[in-house]
């Protein structure tokens, strides 16, 4: 007797906006999100704002140099405090002018002393929890929830062993794209390299070497490794002797909206997905140099990147979209190689059954 291999998702966990609503409120609210860099706020008072399930929020650095993250709303009567970024002293609410101080404790409002019983040290914003991840600001709706290690094992460390001066980083650039698609269909296809030598020729022949691709779970985290293409078909040149990870290519797939990619020569570059509406999300490509400055390898990479794997994403991903609306689509069994490799999909496997999650943790 054998087993019945498994299915993919149902179309409805891609096209269903009443499901996409639910991952608003559940998923997207319980899990460790992408806010920005902290390079952005260098000194008290530097802020951005930004939103996430639904929420804008804003993250500043306070007046102990602390890394702050707040819900962008005044404990007033409800209006937005902030826009863009930037820096202040206070933050103020244009409506009424109520201010607070940068650790978001009320400091003043007009006329606030008239208010009998007014006891203004029991006005402070909504905090969230925010970590900062070599220098990656991440944040979690949820005040429960467990700190990004329990979440992602060993990621912090292995990211030091494979960009020795992550922490010295800054953007070099970030570029924004958009996609006509869930973001779990783009992040499905990003998570294996089964299309990669058909659909990825100049990643897969000039980068990596895809018969030693992998991709296996580590917590929440899916960990993609494969050695670099030899030398003489490198795209780009590295110095395999510059540290004991100078030849490997890595990724750490932090679920659900967030990938570190090291490609060969220690070159960090990330992933980022915000989610829009169930057919819509936009992917910010990032790359970093030391300091953020100009690097004529990292940025002439990062432009090979947006005119191959980038743009033949956007087409694989908007069609799977398509089809997934389509009546004649009914899920298909995975491909799954017990021995792992490029050519298998165990890592979807893990991926959906991350999404078929309904116990209560991820989907509201």
């Amino acid at each position: 007797m054998t087993n019945s291999p498994l299915l993919s998702l149902d179309a409805r966990y891609y096209t269903d906006a009443s499901i996409f609503e639910a991952e608003q409120r559940g998923l997207l609210a319980r899990t460790w999100q992408f806010a920005g860099h902290a390079s952005e706020l260098q000194n008290p008072g530097d802020y951005f704002t930004f939103d996430l399930a639904g929420e804008s929020l804003f993250c500043i650095r306070d007046d102990k140099e602390d890394l702050k993250c707040f819900y962008n709303v005044c404990q007033h009567r409800a209006h937005r405090l902030l826009t863009g970024s930037g820096n202040t002293r206070l933050i103020t609410c244009p409506y009424h002018a109520w201010n607070y101080h940068l650790s978001g404790k009320l400091r003043a409002g007009p006329n606030i002393k008239a208010v009998s019983g007014f006891n203004i040290d029991n006005i402070c914003l909504t905090e969230v929890r925010v970590e900062n991840f070599h220098g990656f600001i991440f944040v979690n709706l949820d005040t429960n929830a467990l700190p990004m290690d329990h979440w992602f094992p060993n990621v912090r460390d292995q990211l030091a062993d494979y960009v020795p001066d992550i922490n010295q980083l800054k953007p070099l650039q970030w570029v924004e794209v958009p996609e006509q698609c869930n973001w779990k269909v783009s992040v499905e296809n990003y998570s294996e390299c089964y299309h990669c030598k058909l659909n990825h020729r100049t990643f897969a022949t000039g980068v990596v070497k895809p018969e030693t691709y992998d991709i296996q779970p580590q917590g929440y985290c899916l960990r993609h490794t494969t050695e670099c293409q030899n030398l003489d078909k490198m795209t780009y040149p590295i110095n395999l002797d510059a540290n004991a990870h100078a030849g490997d290519y890595s990724s750490w797939f932090l679920w659900p909206l967030f990938s570190f990619q090291v490609y060969p020569g220690n070159i960090l570059n990330t992933y980022h997905w915000r989610a829009i509406d169930a057919d819509h999300v936009v992917l910010w490509r990032g790359w970093y140099s030391v300091e953020g400055k100009a690097d004529r390898t990292i940025e002439s990479l990062a432009q090979q990147d947006r005119d191959t794997t980038v743009a033949e994403d956007i087409g694989l991903v908007e069609s799977v979209q398509q089809g997934l609306k389509s009546r004649g689509y009914k899920p298909g069994p995975l491909v799954i190689d017990p021995a792992g490799g490029v050519d298998s999909e165990h890592s979807i496997a893990t991926l959906q059954q991350w999404m078929r999650n309904t116990d209560g943790h991820y989907f509201d």
